[in-house]
């Protein structure tokens, strides 16, 4: 790994948010069984496309350990990587699933799980360098796809834009940094079950992704 890599990478007992590394702290305690850390990054190294989403779930990632695994989220947003050729189609409930990605980072824009999955502005400040150092150590990206609005402004901070000017829609594109940013409604169960975001409105958003790394 290089001192990039590992860098985009927060120390497992990292204390830069004290009420996060707190809510962890009793995490350990109440669930052991839970990975209960800082979630790393997965997928592949010389990925052209980074999906940055919030944070992990209490059940889900910060559970299991990897993005979006374990919870309702995960299973639209795997099902849109694997529809548009992004990974190998073997996403299951636990990290032993065999699943691969192609051409492609997951990532979160707060590394810990928050209380009631919502990080304050100063853990999402806190936690960006991480998230321009994963930018900064995959050498092929040229797309980035952020899910929600937290994910976007954070993601537009981090590569110098303005949020007053590029601002968070669904479908929103801009070019920033050298990079297009795409963004979406995240993939949560409640868009989902609220229908604020349906399946074609999500595959939409891979399938411009995939164009533009044509």
């Amino acid at each position: 790994m290089s001192e990039t890599e590992a860098a985009s990478e927060p120390p497992y007992f990292c204390q830069r948010c004290p009420r996060l590394f707190d809510f962890l702290e009793d995490c350990r305690e109440r669930l052991p069984g839970h990975f209960n850390g800082p979630v790393p990054s997965f997928g592949d190294p010389q990925a052209e496309l980074l999906v940055v989403g919030l944070a992990p779930g209490l059940n889900g990632a910060n559970k299991t350990g990897r993005p979006f695994t374990g919870d309702a989220a995960g299973d639209l947003l795997y099902k849109a990587l694997a529809e548009y050729g992004f990974s190998n189609d073997r996403f299951g409930l636990t990290i032993d699933d065999g699943l691969a990605l192609r051409r492609a980072m997951i990532t979160n824009a707060v590394r810990c799980v928050p209380p009631q999955n919502k990080p304050i502005g100063a853990e999402i400040n806190s936690c960006r360098d991480y998230l321009r150092t994963q930018i900064e150590a995959l050498p092929k990206l040229k797309v980035l796809l952020c899910l929600g609005k937290v994910s976007h402004d954070s993601t537009v901070r981090t590569l110098g834009g303005k949020i007053a000017r590029e601002k968070f829609g669904h479908g929103s594109e801009y070019k920033l940094g050298g990079y297009t940013v795409l963004s979406s409604y995240h993939c949560s169960r409640y868009n989902t079950n609220t229908r604020r975001l349906t399946e074609p409105m999500f595959f939409d958003i891979f399938a411009r992704a995939k164009a533009l790394l044509k």
